[in-house]
């Protein structure tokens, strides 16, 4: 039997939206609603198996419902800008899977759903409709049956005629009698004023259709009842043809046309991986076993396989490749090695080379010129092996990461691909990926490596070409270069950590846990397993009868969001959320960071990403130090385990202080917030005075928390609705608030404004030190492409900066410590902090150099103030 699917699109994408939180994937675009709205559409995919399938799209706010009643969805809310930009990868997402979609100007998607299965049912096919909106009922048959989302995404309430009857006692073509009786607050449909859906059904039961309903309105029971009825009679005709569906009108499509045969997955999962749905990748075939065939377009390639190193391998400048495929490469196997020089291209088996003295003594020698790509990596993995690797003239790795750092990929077959060269497969064509990465046969492992270092040696003069015509060689040679090395060093010198204050910890969580656990089980009234969803959700919602906030398909949500909503309900609520915190606490940081402790040095070595976000900033990861928790006090805590590797030694820690205020003021110019600092004034606490008009004095606690909420907000071009999920206010008073904002500190938004024109006049936007994020969509006639691509040409620059003067003050730091010989160590950086270990005697000087080296960084108009603290650990110093 053929079936043909019809889906709601701009309702499923809207219940998407609401229905998880704010997720970005890490180019910083908002993709919450569409993962909901594709893993809904799987999941459909998968479940129905449609022989036809369309998404329906509204075409605009305006459509022949308006000339009928021009109030009709007046008061609905303006779509938020981050469900807006939203819609145009949903459509990517649906091109993807083959999927066609129509919207139909001065249509909605209901008349084209109405009219498309209408069609359907005369070809004699089932239907199936998908949509969050109950005004699709009316079109439920025997042969088509309604789906409504619930306040999730992926459950639905299936209605068909028996449903229908059961639910609402009314044929289905009678749903907009009752919309004409009761009205639909949310489409601005007026009905009859206090009429609620009960008494239209009741009426409608009674006596029919709402024309037999208004010509017996002296028979209804009630005279105030009687009396509306007739008031208002023609509005309540009014009212119904308004919701009723067309199901005749111009849809340009027939439903040969809308024959589906299914996806190809290499494209979904190109999609998936670029927006990060790697948990949606279960629902494509696993073709990890049928790699593309590439191998016929490379070029022919030659190299010398040698057993020994030679003196003309060791000739400079060279590209080198030390082939250590897997991430964490502390200690990891070491799989081949390859020079290619004026000289020509050679081989040599790695342990080998790692024998040689020469090869040893040409890698330490800082004056023989080397390119490499990922020379960090490549660093670390020689250096775990007591060998020194210095003369790194060229990094491509760094380098295409500088000239276009929004693109999905660096691997050096990707770099030379996209300048006309396909002289090189990618690692995983070749090595595979995750669980099935191995090593491949001889031959195939030295072609490879090989052919990386040829293709090594043939982007560089591009590369840098490319550098120069940006204006970024500087930043290359003497920011991000450098700094590879000391991420190196910090990688290789790891951190120290007490093993037994972390077991300490674990068991001090543990029993935390317990008393947590018998607080609930008593608030409760009895015990259960406060981990499974299964039993804790009859507990809440039966047992003491709160308010269900939402249901999934295998019950009650008990999830983060909903019980956050629940907070104030019960006091068993924040004892609970406490319980996860705590236990997540226990696993992720007392357990995991058990588990990464080195057993040769007995510390953790965290890998730095140098390559990765779009605006600069590091992070790390294996394991990710950057993200201890510090808000609840357990969390904090979490620092006490890491110390100095040597007795009576400290932990330092600088901090740049509100370092993106500080940027933005400089960029912008403007007087009033760079007063603020130049004063030494809480700059929340003054713009608290200037936004909302008051002394000092008068300024309250909430008053400091809404200033502070729009001045972090505006840097990172914070949205109405963005400001008002943060400050629990409205969209309207969350406006009021920003638009202060700009009317007291106006060169902001003139330097916002002026960032945007730049960005519209060269397709990108800089850093102070040249760093470039590039906008595509700047100038997209698509209003929310656009309206993305504004906010990150307003927001980059202040990011970026900051994340510039970061960077070059770890490596202006670092080359003072060894300038002066000193001991301490640059043990971390963490957001705008950097840590270090000293010995005592060092110390003092340490605090001063410190300070100054972090202050003067960069020269502003305003100062770069340096918090300073020390303690005998981590948390101490902090």
């Amino acid at each position: 039997m053929e079936k043909l699917v019809l889906i709601d699109g701009n309702s499923i994408a809207y219940r998407a939206f609401f229905a998880l939180p704010l997720l970005t994937n890490d180019k910083g675009v908002y993709t919450n609603a569409v993962y909901g709205f594709t893993n809904m559409l799987m999941k459909i995919l998968e479940e129905q198996k449609p022989t036809h399938i369309l998404i329906a799209f509204d075409a605009g706010k305006t459509t022949f419902r308006h000339k009928q009643y021009e109030a009709y969805k007046s008061d609905r809310q303006k779509t938020p800008p981050e469900l807006s930009e939203q819609m145009p990868i949903i459509r990517e997402v649906l091109e993807s899977l083959s999927i066609p979609s129509v919207q139909v100007e001065l249509y909605e998607a209901d008349d084209i759903i109405g009219t498309l299965s209408k069609r359907a049912e005369e070809h004699g096919q089932d239907v199936r409709v998908f949509t969050g909106d109950k005004d699709l009922l009316q079109l439920v048959s025997e042969r088509t049956h309604v789906a409504i989302t619930k306040k999730g995404i992926t459950n639905v309430d299936w209605y068909d005629e028996a449903a229908m009857k059961e639910t609402y006692g009314i044929p289905a073509t009678h749903i907009p009698d009752m919309k004409g009786l009761a009205g639909d607050s949310s489409d601005n449909i007026p009905g009859i004023p206090k009429v609620g859906e009960k008494t239209a059904l009741k009426l409608l039961k009674e006596f029919g259709d709402i024309t037999e309903v208004l010509d017996h309105a002296d028979d209804v029971s009630g005279p105030k009842l009687q009396e509306r009825l007739k008031e208002f009679r023609d509005q309540a005709l009014m009212s119904r043809e308004l919701a009723v569906i067309d199901r005749d009108s111009p849809v340009d499509m027939s439903i040969e046309s809308l024959a589906y045969s299914g996806f190809d997955s290499s494209a979904v999962r190109k999609l998936f991986k670029e927006y990060g749905f790697n948990s949606l990748m279960k629902h494509l075939d696993n073709d990890d076993d049928h790699p593309e065939e590439a191998s016929a377009e490379l070029d022919d390639f030659t190299f010398q396989h040698e057993n020994d190193v030679t003196s003309q391998m060791l000739v400079s400048p060279a590209a080198l490749i030390i082939e250590d495929p897997m991430d964490n490469y502390h200690h990891a196997d070491l799989w081949g090695m390859a020079i290619v020089n004026e000289q020509g291209s050679f081989t040599v088996p790695i342990e080998a080379a790692l024998a040689s003295d020469d090869f040893k003594g040409w890698l330490a020698d800082s004056t023989k010129k080397k390119y490499l790509f990922d020379a960090k990596k490549s660093t670390v993995a020689l250096g775990w092996r007591d060998i020194a690797l210095q003369g790194v003239e060229f990094d491509a790795l760094i380098a295409s990461y500088l000239i276009d750092p929004s693109l999905s990929s660096h691997d050096l077959a990707d770099i030379s691909e996209r300048r006309g060269q396909h002289t090189v497969l990618t690692d995983e064509e070749v090595y595979g990926k995750g669980a099935k990465q191995k090593k491949p046969e001889k031959d195939a492992l030295l072609d490879h490596i090989a052919r990386k270092a040829a293709t090594l040696w043939k982007l560089v003069p591009m590369l840098s070409t490319e550098l120069k015509q940006n204006d970024q060689k500087d930043l290359f040679e003497t920011l991000e270069l450098p700094l590879s090395t000391v991420l190196a060093e910090m990688e290789l010198f790891g951190v120290s950590v007490d093993q037994e204050q972390l077991k300490v910890m674990g068991t001090e969580l543990e029993e935390r846990l317990t008393t947590l656990e018998k607080d609930i089980h008593t608030l409760a009234g009895t015990e259960f397993n406060i981990n499974s969803p299964k039993q804790l959700g009859p507990i809440l919602f039966e047992r003491l009868e709160l308010p269900v906030i939402k249901k999934t398909k295998t019950g009650y949500s008990t999830a983060a969001d909903v019980l956050e909503k629940l907070e104030d309900k019960h006091e068993i609520i924040p004892k609970l959320l406490l319980y996860r915190q705590v236990s997540k606490l226990k696993s992720t940081y007392v357990e995991g960071l058990l588990k990464v402790i080195h057993k040769d040095t007995n510390k953790i070595h965290t890998r730095f990403n140098q390559a990765l976000t779009q605006t600069g900033r590091l992070s790390s990861a294996d394991p990710n130090l950057q993200n201890i928790p510090i808000r609840l006090e357990e969390g904090r805590k979490i620092r006490k385990v890491f110390v100095p590797s040597k007795k009576d030694w400290v932990i330092l820690a600088a901090d740049y202080s509100q370092i993106e205020l500080r940027v933005l003021a400089h960029m912008s110019g403007d007087e009033k917030l760079m007063q603020a600092f130049h004063e030494g004034e809480d700059v929340h606490t003054k713009t608290a005075m200037d936004v909302f008009d008051v002394l000092k004095s008068e300024v309250t606690s909430e008053m400091r928390r809404n200033a502070k909420a729009v001045n972090f907000g505006i840097v990172y071009g914070i949205s109405d609705y963005g400001l008002s999920q943060n400050l629990g206010i409205t969209r309207k008073e969350a406006q009021s608030f920003i638009d202060k904002y700009f009317e007291t500190y106006p060169k902001v938004k003139q330097y916002m404004d002026d960032s945007i024109a730049h960005a519209k006049d060269e397709g990108y936007v800089t850093t102070l030190l040249k760093r470039r994020r590039y906008l595509p969509d700047i100038n997209n006639r698509n209003f929310n492409l656009r309206g993305f691509a504004e906010r990150t040409a307003m927001n980059t620059p202040i990011q970026g900066t900051a994340a510039d003067i970061i960077k070059k003050a770890m490596v202006d730091v670092a080359n003072a410590l060894t300038e002066r010989n000193y001991e301490s160590r640059l043990l971390l950086q963490v957001h705008d902090e950097l840590i270090f270990e000293v010995p005592k005697n060092e110390l003092a000087d340490l605090e001063q150099l410190v300070t100054q080296l972090m202050s003067e960084t960069l020269p502003l108009d305003v100062e770069l103030v340096v918090d300073v603290e020390h303690g005998n650990t981590w948390y101490e110093a902090k």
